[in-house]
């Protein structure tokens, strides 16, 4: 083996070797032992009052955040029944417009008022209870099909879920401050 001449040799103890230390964090490192002791928590809770209460405010307060969100219409916080892009836009397609739906609980409201009054305006309510109950019944029929026809052509025949048109109508049928989730689309904004 040839030897290198000493000129090309670098000194190693003269090569600057200063590193930056990093910052102490003014406290030993924990052992094992003390990090396990930190850890653990008991089974049973010391105040079982107290944790009774604070785990029923912990329900409480995810319980109100499923309710609001589910007001909101966000769709994790909502019941399988209701979740789905199709969902979304049935309950957008009802919201925009007026259904006569709408009209049927309060008229059933008079209908059961009347009942207190002279047999001749019972009777009348009655028949105008019907004709409200067939005007609904028509109306959903319509309704249904027009939310079939454009999911349709939205999301392809083929690929419209079912029950669609009995949701729209059970939508349709409550009062618009009731519905859960609540409205998203002012009336007159009909989805794309």
């Amino acid at each position: 083996m040839a030897r290198t001449p000493k000129t090309d040799r670098v000194d190693v103890t003269a090569v600057d070797t200063t590193v930056e230390a990093p910052v102490a964090k003014g406290r030993p490192t924990p052992t094992r032992k003390e990090q396990e002791a930190a850890r653990k928590q008991p089974l049973v809770p010391s105040d079982r009052r107290l944790a009774a209460r604070q785990s029923r405010d912990q329900q409480a307060a995810q319980r109100d955040r499923a309710r609001i969100g589910m007001a909101r219409g966000e769709e994790k916080y909502l019941p399988s029944r209701d979740r789905g892009p199709q969902k979304r836009f049935a309950r957008d397609f009802v919201d925009a417009r007026f259904s006569f739906g709408e009209v049927l609980m309060p008229v059933l409201v008079i209908v059961i008022l009347t009942y207190f009054l002279p047999q001749q305006f019972s009777s009348i309510a009655l028949i105008a209870v019907w004709l409200v109950l067939l005007i609904v019944v028509a109306d959903g029929i319509w309704m249904g099909q027009k939310i079939i026809t454009q999911l349709a052509a939205k999301y392809g025949k083929d690929k419209v879920e079912r029950g669609i048109r009995w949701y729209s109508f059970m939508r349709a049928i409550q009062l618009r401050p009731m519905r859960l989730p609540k409205p998203q689309v002012k009336r007159g904004q009909y989805p794309s």
